[in-house]
């Protein structure tokens, strides 16, 4: 396929686009979209190229990318306790990490903007009734009675974006992600006392470290007095943090995608008088292309091509290497670093199937692209009470496999996407969703505090069960364990 041709932020609507939503108001929808590229962005192009740049370092094996959050959000999930528990587990994800790998951590939240997902089928039959699939909170409602897609949602959907992001941001730079306190983020809601003992373990190791660095005066001392009493943020009380969503609903993307001078070192690359411009996508910082959506001649890719936000590409069992190196050529002719990551989803029966060759089929292209493991949506299968859920046991078989096979051949994997969720229900305990971790989830058990209502996520544990994992194995890795994929192996087998 050609990228010859010219682009901007409607061509897209020239091509066939896949998993579109039908809607009868057509001219309500219009109008809603022309308010919404009224409405101010929600990141910024100095953040996105931060994340390219950052990005650039996970394609050099400098840092590991965590990818994580809910399948779907919802409107509902909109609170404050829901959000603080997100951050919360995803900064205790980063932190059991970072302590095993000593790698800095680029940390994008599946939030701000998840509302829509891809459906195999238009309509679906609820007991007697057939009924338009329900598409996510910024399309129809979950109610059978209320699948209409109404054009209002998307309207409501860029200000629960931003009322999240705003409260994300204000946790964020008033101390929430201090080093210095980290047991606050979730070690109250651990449950296991095998996780509570390996996360003090980190936790007192990491106040020694900072005690003995304050002793002898490598911070200034504000660093270590709260936030609200006039400490400073520093290194040790901030983080980044980047949001993302799957690009599904064009016309919104297209609304949230606005030209911008480029910023850092490719504002002048021409070395005109004129700055260069680029088109950022103003919604998230990262957006992916889901594997039912990246037909080369379709309105996704072709909307993708033109925006500079880094972005992800779902790659399943169904992509063939020309295919894949082609979608390559098409998203980043030039071969820039940080732009692309490659987001693998086969299933953990058919991994070593399809990563090897497409490995080396990127490989030999020349393309830079950060390869990423999503164990999580080639596992999905039915309860025998009809619940859809996950085996832990079989995600953490399809990690041990990507990582053998990327050290096998010569490659290194370079982040996880996961989708986990720190809800809670009122007495305080997690999800039941996924079957198996170190709680032991049994089917019968499912039904307890089942809440997702499109895919199932890891609890709490579960979550911390697999950074814990992943973490021993780069341990070992880093100090010069030779046996250290035979250990992981062994170790993640054994779940």
């Amino acid at each position: 396929m050609s990228t010859d041709t010219i682009w901007s932020p409607s061509s897209w609507a020239s091509k066939p686009a896949l998993q579109s939503v039908e809607y009868p108001d057509r001219k309500n929808l219009d109008s809603v979209l022309a308010k919404i590229t009224t409405l101010p962005p929600l990141v910024t192009p100095a953040e996105i190229e931060r994340l390219r740049y950052q990005l650039g370092a996970v394609q050099r094996n400098e840092a590991f990318l965590l990818h994580a959050g809910d399948c779907a959000e919802s409107f509902d999930a909109c609170t404050q306790q829901d959000i603080s528990a997100k951050i919360g587990l995803i900064l205790s994800f980063s932190l059991i990490l970072i302590w095993g790998a000593r790698l800095p951590v680029v940390r994008i939240g599946r939030i701000a903007g998840q509302y829509a997902k891809p459906r195999s089928s238009q309509t679906e039959k609820i007991g007697d009734k057939q009924v338009l699939s329900f598409r996510g909170d910024n399309v129809n409602g979950l109610d059978p009675n209320d699948r209409t897609p109404d054009p209002e949602r998307l309207l409501r959907a860029y200000f629960h974006s931003s009322a999240t992001l705003n409260y994300v941001r204000g946790l964020l730079t008033s101390g929430f992600a201090s080093l210095h306190h980290p047991r606050d983020w979730s070690l109250s809601h651990v449950r296991s006392r095998s996780l509570r003992r390996k996360y003090e373990q980190i936790t007192e190791g990491l106040a020694d470290a900072l005690d003995f660095s304050h002793t002898i005066g490598v911070d200034s001392g504000r660093e270590s007095v709260p936030f609200e009493r006039g400490g400073g943020r520093g290194v040790l009380g901030e983080v980044d943090f980047y949001t993302s969503h799957e690009g599904l609903m064009l016309g919104y993307e297209q609304a949230m995608t606005r030209e911008f001078p480029l910023v850092g070192g490719d504002a002048n690359a021409t070395g005109s008088e004129k700055p260069k411009t680029g088109f950022y996508n103003t919604s998230a910082h990262f957006l992916w292309i889901g594997d039912r959506t990246r037909q080369l001649n379709g309105a996704h890719v072709e909307y993708f091509r033109g925006i500079r936000n880094p972005i992800g590409i779902k790659v399943g069992p169904s992509l063939g290497n020309e295919e894949l190196i082609e979608l390559l050529h098409i998203v980043n002719p030039e071969k820039e670093p940080g732009r692309v990551t490659l987001i693998t989803r086969y299933g953990a029966g058919k991994i070593r199937d399809h990563l090897p060759s497409h490995i080396q089929a990127v490989r030999d292209s020349g393309h830079p692209v950060a390869w990423v493991c999503d164990p999580m949506h080639g596992s999905t299968l039915t309860s025998a009470s009809g619940l859809k859920t996950r085996n832990f046991g079989t995600i953490i078989s399809e990690l041990t496999s990507c990582i053998s096979i990327h050290s096998d051949c010569q490659s290194r994997l370079g982040g996880v996407s996961v989708e986990f969720t720190g809800e809670l229900n009122d007495e305080g305990f997690s999800v039941t969703e996924c079957l198996g971790g170190s709680m032991e989830l049994s089917e019968d058990q499912l039904e307890l505090r089942y809440q997702s209502f499109c895919d199932p996520r890891l609890n709490f544990e579960q979550s911390l069960d697999l950074a814990f994992l992943i973490s021993n194995y780069f341990k070992e890795e880093r100090c010069g364990n030779a046996k250290a994929h035979d250990t992981i192996k062994a170790l993640l087998g054994s779940k």
